[in-house]
C-alpha cells in the first residue's frame, strides 16, 4: 500500500496508463486500476472523480509551471515575449514528462471522449495564459491572441518532438517560432 497521498495518485495514474495502453480506455474500469495501483476502489474515487481524470493530472502541474514561468518574468516585458520566455522556462518539465506524455498522447488519440477531455483541457490552458497576461496589464484582446497563438506553437512544437525521438524540444519550440516568424513576415 502507498504511504502517502501523493504516492498514491502516482501509482493510479502509472496503472491507468499501462492499464489503457494494454486494453484500451472503454475496457478498463477503475476497479482494474486501483488492483493495478495496489490501492482500493475508494482510494481511486478519494484522488479522481471518474476514470478519465486520472489520465489529466498533468493539466495541474502545466498550469503550476506556467504560472510559476510566466511569474518569473518581469512584468515590463510585453506579452508575446513575456511569453515566449516562460515558454522557455517549462521546457525542461515538458521533457522531464515526455515519455508519460507521448503514451497519453497514444490513448487520447484513439478515444473520443479523451479528445473532447484533451480540448477542454487546452482550452483552460488557454484561458489561464490569457488570464494571467491580463494580470500583468495587457489588454484582453491581445492576451487572448497571444495565449491562443504561442499555445498553438508549443502544441507544434510538442508534436513534431514527439515524432523525432532523441531531439531536444527546445530545438523544435524554435523552429516552431522562427516558422511562424517567416509567415508573420510573409
Amino acid at each position: 500500500m502507498p504511504r502517502s497521498g501523493k504516492e498514491a495518485r502516482a501509482r493510479l495514474e502509472q496503472a491507468a496508463l499501462e492499464l489503457y495502453l494494454e486494453h484500451g480506455f472503454d475496457a478498463v474500469t477503475t476497479a482494474e486500476i486501483a488492483a493495478r495501483a495496489g490501492v482500493t476502489e475508494r482510494t481511486y474515487f478519494r484522488h479522481f472523480p471518474d476514470k478519465r481524470e486520472v489520465l489529466f493530472e498533468g493539466e495541474r502541474r502545466l498550469t503550476g509551471w506556467v504560472t510559476e514561468a510566466l511569474a518569473a518574468v518581469p512584468d515590463e516585458v510585453a506579452p508575446w515575449p513575456a511569453m515566449r520566455r516562460a515558454i522557455d522556462l517549462i521546457v525542461p518539465s515538458l521533457e522531464e514528462s515526455g515519455r508519460a506524455g507521448n503514451r497519453l498522447a497514444a490513448i487520447v488519440a484513439t478515444t473520443p471522449a479523451l479528445r473532447e477531455r484533451a480540448a477542454a483541457k487546452e482550452a483552460n490552458l488557454v484561458a489561464l495564459v490569457a488570464g494571467l497576461l491580463v494580470e500583468r496589464g495587457a489588454p484582453a484582446d491581445e492576451a487572448d491572441l497571444v495565449a491562443l497563438t504561442e499555445w498553438g506553437v508549443l502544441a507544434h512544437a510538442i508534436r513534431t518532438w514527439r515524432a523525432a525521438p532523441g531531439t531536444p524540444l527546445q530545438r523544435h519550440v524554435d523552429r516552431a517560432f522562427a516558422l511562424l516568424g517567416g509567415l508573420a513576415g510573409a
